[in-house]
């Protein structure tokens, strides 16, 4: 009996142990053939995204070729040349013969600038056989110096009809004045109507008249006066300036037909670089170390012939201006065969007896 028992115990043990090695190799069979059956599938998936990349890629580029293609076609029909008109035949030849005397106008001007003034003589108003005029005094003045010019009417300057005798021996003087910066104001009013009653003022309708523009309207002066008047010389005066109208013809009368003159009283300073200071000149730092202006006339009293305003006037757009206008216009003779005459008569505050000016 014990036999028996101990026989069926070692028989249901042997039989789990037995069954082990059977599940154990069907497992190792199963995974066996999924790897066999996953390599083939894994390389047909890596070659689809290799030919999808590919496809792709080609037509990508063949878009972009078909735009560049496009493109060169649609430049070659623009650049593809027209058949012309007789019409458009004529508009070329007239392009040509416009730019050709385009190019010669261009040389006459080359030419006139390098002699100082236009080639052939600006026309004036008056008739070629009337006399030359000696001089144009330009007297500066402003909107708020009634009173001035009411004294200098009453004092050196001729009025009524005694301006216009003045003018018959061959003196013109104008009062010079621009416009207000609001056009048509109250001030460019009672200017425009104490011209309608005196008659003696010389508009300069392109220039605004202000302080710090004082460098520009004798610019302006000169350029306008040029074209106004034909004289031997232009003169410009300050308002505080008292004049021996009778000796300053005399001095004039002595110098008809000189070419090239800048006369007036030669002076020279310091330039002042201190901003807020009196005569502060922003553009110091041109004059040099020394910081001093180069010759030039006093403004208060300057004389040009009439050469030298006609370079103005041609030159005027590229012509510098400085802080003040003497200075400004003495850097313009400086660049030109000028004659510098210093006339101590026209030194305004000096002592001397004969002497063509005074400070008011």
């Amino acid at each position: 009996m014990r036999l028996s028992i101990d026989r069926l115990s070692s028989l249901s043990f042997r039989r789990p142990m037995e069954g082990l090695p059977t599940t154990t190799k069907n497992e190792r069979r199963w995974r066996s053939k999924n790897l066999q059956t996953s390599k083939p599938s894994l390389l047909m998936a890596f070659f689809s995204c290799v030919a999808w990349l590919y496809v792709a890629g080609r037509l990508w580029q063949d878009a972009e070729n078909r735009t560049l293609l496009a493109n060169l076609l649609k430049k070659n029909i623009e650049q593809r040349p027209k058949v012309l008109t007789i019409e458009d035949k004529l508009m070329v030849l007239g392009c040509k013969d416009l730019e050709r005397r385009i190019v010669e106008v261009e040389m006459d001007l080359t030419l006139a600038k390098s002699q100082g003034y236009l080639k052939h003589q600006l026309q004036q108003s008056e008739s070629s056989s009337k006399r030359k005029l000696l001089a144009v005094i330009g007297v500066y003045t402003g909107f708020g110096s009634y009173l001035k010019r009411n004294t200098f009417r009453g004092s050196w300057m001729p009025r009524g009809d005694a301006l216009k005798k003045l003018e018959e021996r061959g003196v013109v003087i104008r009062f010079v004045i621009g416009r207000s910066a609001n056009r048509g104001d109250s001030l460019d009013r009672h200017i425009d109507e104490e011209n309608d009653k005196t008659k003696d003022f010389f508009i300069l309708e392109d220039h605004e008249e202000a302080q710090e523009e004082l460098p520009k309207k004798v610019k302006f002066f000169f350029s306008t006066a040029v074209q106004n008047w034909d004289a031997e010389f232009y003169i410009k005066v300050d308002d505080n300036i008292d004049l021996d109208l009778e000796g300053l013809i005399g001095l004039l009368e002595r110098r008809r037909g000189q070419d090239g003159a800048y006369i007036g009283c030669m002076k020279s300073g310091k330039v002042v670089s201190e901003e807020g200071k009196l005569w502060y000149e922003p553009e110091w730092w041109k004059f040099g170390d020394e910081k001093s202006y180069f010759r030039h006339a006093s403004g208060s009293l300057l004389i040009l012939s009439k050469n030298l305003a006609q370079y103005i006037n041609v030159n005027s757009a590229s012509l510098k201006t400085y802080a003040h206008d003497d200075v400004s216009l003495g850097s313009w003779m400086m660049g030109v065969q000028a004659t510098y005459v210093d006339d101590n008569r026209l030194c305004c505050s000096s002592i001397r007896q004969d002497k063509v000016c005074s400070v008011a």
